[in-house]
């Protein structure tokens, strides 16, 4: 008697060695099964042993590509996504019942035989020879497997699958040789186990595991008799045999594989019988694949996840080895999303503004000191539904990472001003004169030896009644234009760009910081987690980290976890800690005395900025505390609709002011982030107060503390958006000798005319 292998089976040189013998006639057999039109044709050289033994006989199985989990900075789930719905599990956590269908219904012999039936092959041939067609096929459970490799190792690419499913002799003595290295490497309860786990049931399951959960919510190992005969009898058509979609012709394919059991004497005929009279007991679970299906609105968060890992070179050379990891998924991702903070996020913007609002709000918090991104928000809902006012459009984030173009900051830009400034050595008393309206002054100096000359700009406060002159303590607080375009053309406008990339402000559309006086107004576009991140610098006493939203991944490859590396925070120094500390104490006093008053935190100290761009095309309040730093933007993402006569969040408005809207949703999110935690302080600085001034001045007439007191005062006099004058030399023709052009370019996309530009 033969001498069997472990498992059952003949040994590898008795398969070879019986394969061999009959190798023309097996593979002519399996080829006409496959191919009857040419399978008498050709196949002796094929199946010659010079031919055969000159095939390739090395598989190498793909790891199958599984769920990734991304999680909150607690191990909570934020969502699930995946390439292919599967969880790879071990042959003793499927059902036995499980195990004894697949093999009975697909290859009844699988332990008798080697890598190739040639009984089964026979017999096939036999029937279709009576049919006249190819009624039945004769691979084994191995070939399956080894053609379900092929299909795997393609991936979602059409072209390759095409070639790992292409019905040519080739493909199939091929399919044959690695059949018979795969049963001697393996043995039949590891392939077995291996199917189960790389085979597609449908409804996007691959796997038992995901197959048990999708059509009955329970564990593969959990399966009794008429569910693992339904899930078996899926899998030689998963659409013709879709339970969800035709439940009689899954029921009659399930009592095909019962009675099948019973002859092949895996149960008795009552039990298949018993099991016939069921019902097939369905209990679906849909698909929950994507960012769509975030809990806590952080499916922008989640977005952003993956296109870090997408775009981070430390995940992969070249964005298709990225993606390849991305797609073959098993990865734990813990994030850095703090669950608090999130739903502190989302209530705020929820009370603040609607869905349904003509304009939506963003925003996001970072922790200073470490870059961690603890929370990111919209108004609009994620997904797909244009009708319905969702989007997949991040309006957090600049372009490249799922994003829009950014939207001007407005005054918020301001304090990056000051900083520059500071730092350059200017005193924090500074005084200028400050007048309601001005010429912007000429000529500015640029960086790389050039000059911004442009003569006959003007720009102006927001009221008239303000006017200087001004130091910067309350220039700060009230916002004044003509105060930081006057304190800009002294210092020059290199320091300023200079201090803006420190402190990571970049453009959202990627592109380089633009040199003209009107920067200190807030006229590039960016997005709230570029100005979280910068505000994040005050806080931290003057260390800038560049943002990150991943703590940790480990992946599963088969039962076996790998850490792998993620990306760290880069922390540099920006400033010194005395200009920090001093900024802090100036913006200290706007949440106290100035134009962001609403937005101020009763629990502990804060700091801020309001912004508003010309024309109210969008409204910012950036802010933070020792801890945490935050940015909120409220407007139009397509920049069509003013905020003026408005109706938000149900209150309405004449004006929208930086104060008024985006301020209090900063305070409402950020003291919801910080509720429990100790509240630090800050390092403040002695900063002399000026000459009582009226306390009237400076403010409107519409909302909060005369229009918020920013908000009385629009923001950002002249809408800046001119990009002109700048050339070599500080001549006083602009743009003649290798500069930016001589033209003005105004209102950057807000409509600007240059007077009256952003205030707050």
């Amino acid at each position: 008697m033969p001498k069997k292998r472990s498992g059952g089976g003949l040994s590898p040189t008795q398969q070879a060695a019986k394969f061999l013998g009959v190798s023309v006639l097996a593979g002519a057999v399996l080829a006409g099964i496959a191919l009857p039109a040419v399978g008498a044709l050709g196949l002796a050289a094929k199946g010659s042993v010079e031919s055969f033994d000159a095939l390739p006989a090395s598989l190498k199985t793909p790891p199958l590509s599984q769920r990734t989990a991304i999680l909150d900075s607690e191990g909570g789930t934020i969502a699930t996504v995946y390439s292919r719905d599967r969880t790879v599990v071990a042959l003793k956590d499927m059902s036995p019942y499980m195990q004894k269908a697949i093999v009975a219904i697909e290859d009844s012999r699988f332990y008798e035989h080697g890598a190739v039936d040639l009984k089964g092959v026979l017999r096939a041939l036999n029937k279709n020879a009576r049919s006249g067609e190819v009624s039945e096929g004769a691979s084994t459970l191995t070939q399956q497997y080894v053609k379900n490799v092929f299909v795997e190792e393609a991936g979602d690419d059409p072209t390759k699958v095409a070639q790992a499913t292409q019905q040519t002799i080739g493909r199939k003595i091929r399919e044959l040789k690695l059949a018979i290295q795969v049963e001697e490497e393996l043995g039949k309860k590891k392939i077995l186990e291996n199917y189960l786990n790389i085979t597609f049931f449908g409804q996007q399951a691959y796997g038992v595991e995901a197959a048990a959960q999708r059509y009955f919510s329970k564990s593969a190992k959990d399966l009794n008799l008429q569910e693992s005969a339904l899930l078996a009898g899926i899998v030689q058509s998963p659409s013709r045999y879709d339970p969800v979609n035709d439940e009689a012709e899954a029921t009659k394919r399930r009592n095909v594989v019962l009675t099948r059991m019973a002859q092949v004497g895996d149960i008795s005929q009552a039990e298949a019988d018993k099991a016939k009279k069921t019902p097939l007991g369905l209990k679906v679970s849909r698909p929950k694949n994507g960012c769509i299906t975030a809990v806590k609105g952080a499916g922008f968060f989640c977005d952003y996840v993956r296109a870090v890992f997408l775009n981070d070179p430390v995940f992969g050379k070249t964005k298709e080895d990225r993606a390849k990891i991305w797609n073959q998924g098993g990865l734990t991702i813990r994030t850095t999303l703090d669950p608090q903070a999130q739903k502190s996020v989302q209530k705020s913007i929820k009370d603040h503004v609607h869905t349904s609002d003509e304009v939506a709000t963003a925003a996001t918090i970072v922790e200073p000191g470490t870059g961690k991104i603890v929370a990111m928000g919209q108004s609009r809902p994620y997904g797909i539904d244009t009708k319905q006012g969702e989007t997949t459009i991040n309006l957090s984030v600049n372009s490249a990472m799922g994003g829009g173009a950014g939207y001007q900051p407005g005054s918020t830009f301001k304090p990056i001003v000051a900083a520059a400034a500071l730092e350059g050595g200017m005193p924090v008393t500074q005084s200028y004169s400050s007048p309601y309206e001005m010429d912007y002054p000429t000529p500015v100096a640029a960086c790389d030896g050039k000059t911004w000359n442009e003569k006959g700009v003007k720009l102006a406060n927001e009221n008239e009644t303000e006017v200087g002159p001004y130091d910067m303590k309350e220039a700060t607080a009230k916002s004044v234009n003509t105060y930081y375009v006057q304190m800009i053309g002294d210092i020059g406008i290199c320091p300023v760009t200079q201090m803006a990339e420190k402190m990571g402000v970049e453009r959202a559309n990627g592109n380089k910081l633009e040199q003209t006086p009107s920067i200190a107004l807030g006229v590039t576009e960016v997005s709230p987690l570029t100005m979280a991140s910068a505000y994040a610098t005050f806080a931290s006493r003057g260390t800038y980290c560049t943002p990150v939203a991943i703590e940790s991944i480990s992946q599963r490859i088969g039962n076996k976890s790998k850490s792998l590396e993620v990306p760290k925070s880069t922390c540099a120094r920006a400033m010194s800690e005395k200009t920090a500390d001093t900024v802090n104490t100036l913006l200290k006093g706007v949440v106290e005395d100035g134009t962001g008053q609403q937005a101020g935190l009763d629990s502990r100290p804060s700091a801020g900025k309001t912004g508003t761009t010309d024309e109210r095309y969008a409204a910012w309040f950036v802010g933070y505390t020792p801890d945490l730093a935050g940015a909120v933007w409220v407007g139009d993402p397509k920049h069509e609709r003013q905020m003026v006569n408005i109706t938000i969040g149900g209150v309405p408005h004449d004006k929208v002011f930086g104060g008024a809207v985006p301020g209090p949703i900063w305070g409402d999110m950020m003291a919801g982030a910080l509720e429990g935690t100790p509240a630090s302080d800050f390092n403040l600085v002695h900063i002399p107060d000026s000459k009582e001034k009226d306390k009237d001045e400076g403010r409107g007439d519409d909302e909060g503390r005369g229009d918020d007191g920013d908000d009385g005062n629009q923001d950002d006099g002249g809408d800046g958006g001119l990009i002109g004058g700048l050339i070599d030399g500080g001549t006083d023709n602009g743009g003649t000798d290798g500069g930016f052009p001589g033209n003005i370019i105004q209102g950057q996309g807000n409509g600007g005319n240059g007077i009256g530009g952003r205030r707050d």
